[in-house]
């Protein structure tokens, strides 16, 4: 998904990040994006976390963790402190911090600075992929708008699943060493160098950018109590204009995949979450709310903003083994659950996708497995796995049964719904 996929999208109704793309393009240039933003606002650092604060602004990244703490958290710390933008997006499901940064470059430069500001760092650093198409753009964008308050470095990371999970990134950052490490302690204590660190999503930067400028208020008039504000989801799978997409949180399932053209074909399943979140039957994921406390209500998750809609035709196990096998050849390969844990549950899947398992004895083996593995990895990695397996194995009840009886599979093996590459 490039930044142009996303351009050819019809506009949502209320675009905040993403405001203005379809009539003026990329807004790369800091005298263009000035002339649309004006100058950073002055407040100071108390002044904007207590606004953030009031706001309601969760991470736009990973748990949806409250960024008025982070920010409290990183201010509170002893020493120098340093601010983190993750860029990096590992996950395959999703490309809207790609996009983002590529349409309002500055919008991000702009929360990276207010960020710094508020925490008292002098020091920051925009982590994107080695290689990202993104780097070019990213340079330029700081060449054209000087130093600023607070030098910002541009940083590769390498392009792997766990490399951009925030402790493998301050890792990285550290030690040029891209896996996860065991926490406590987290970033805000003990981060790059061993430095007090603020970690936060692009996404996230960039709300507080334009919440510094219109108001706590102005951000709540969108999404819910719990969760204000808009988001960008990747939508993508059987619908007929895949791409990024700014939405109010809340907003239902189906009016999500509404806006991406609707299915083109019957649906039985989305997938939400990217590829560590887990799969929803349809109808009843239509109406879900899209929100981190609703998907955590039906064990999905929300670690990353993303929907994938699986065909009628396709097969959900079929579809669940090929991702598994993905995120175990994917592993850091330091701890066990990852080493040992995913392998085997990948091959089993496999074996239970092929038809192979008429004794059951693999579906039993595979829940145990499930069972044993989460909470013991070095990350989160590992976990979400597992969940995208158990939620397979729930939702697609019927076609495990099937499967287990050495029934053929209707499945036509192309395309591959969930993205892996």
């Amino acid at each position: 998904m490039t930044a142009l996929d996303a351009a050819r999208l019809p506009p949502t109704d209320h675009p905040r990040l993403l405001a203005g793309w379809a009539e003026t393009g990329a807004i790369t240039r800091y005298s263009g994006h000035r002339r649309r933003y004006g100058p950073l606002p002055g407040l100071d650092g108390p002044r904007l976390i207590e606004l953030v604060s009031r706001s309601g602004l969760r991470g736009r990244g990973g748990a949806g963790f409250p960024t008025a703490r982070k920010l409290r958290a990183v201010a509170d710390g002893r020493g120098r402190r340093i601010v983190v933008a993750n860029g990096c997006e590992g996950d395959p499901a999703s490309a809207k911090d790609g996009v983002l940064l590529e349409l309002a470059p500055h919008l991000v430069l702009d929360g990276i600075q207010l960020a710094a500001r508020a925490v008292g760092a002098n020091e920051a650093i925009l982590a994107v992929h080695t290689g990202s198409r993104l780097l070019r753009t990213l340079a330029a964008a700081l060449r054209d708008r000087g130093t600023g308050e607070v030098p910002v470095e541009l940083a590769e990371v390498p392009r792997r699943y766990v490399a951009s999970e925030e402790s493998a990134l301050v890792n990285h950052l550290t030690s040029g060493d891209a896996r996860p490490t065991v926490t406590p302690p987290r970033p805000a204590r003990r981060g790059v160098r061993g430095r007090p660190t603020l970690v936060d999503n692009v996404e996230t930067l960039a709300h507080i950018a334009l919440i510094a400028r219109h108001g706590d208020g102005w951000f709540r008039e969108a999404g819910t109590r719990d969760s204000p504000g808009t988001t960008l989801v990747t939508v993508g799978g059987a619908v007929a204009l895949p791409g990024v997409y700014e939405i109010d949180l809340g907003m239902p399932v189906a009016a999500v995949l509404a806006l991406a053209g609707g299915p083109v074909e019957p649906l039985q399943a989305v997938q939400i979450g990217g590829l560590g979140g887990s799969w929803l039957p349809l109808p009843y994921a239509d109406g879900m709310p899209f929100t981190h406390e609703d998907a955590r209500a039906v064990e999905a998750g929300l670690g990353v903003a993303a929907l994938v809609a699986l065909p009628v035709r396709a097969c959900g196990i079929a579809e669940t083994a090929r991702v598994l096998r993905y995120l175990a050849d994917e592993s850091a390969g330091q701890c066990g659950p990852c080493m040992f844990g995913l392998p085997a549950v990948a091959d089993d899947m496999a074996v239970l996708a092929d038809g192979a398992d008429r004794s059951g004895v693999v579906v039993r083996r595979l829940q145990e497995r499930l069972g044993v593995i989460p909470g013991r990895g070095a990350c989160a990695h590992p976990d979400g796995a597992v969940r995208l397996a158990a939620g397979a194995l729930r939702v697609f009840a019927a076609d495990v049964a099937r499967h287990a009886r050495g029934d053929s599979c209707t499945w036509t093996g192309a395309p591959p719904w969930l993205p892996t590459a």
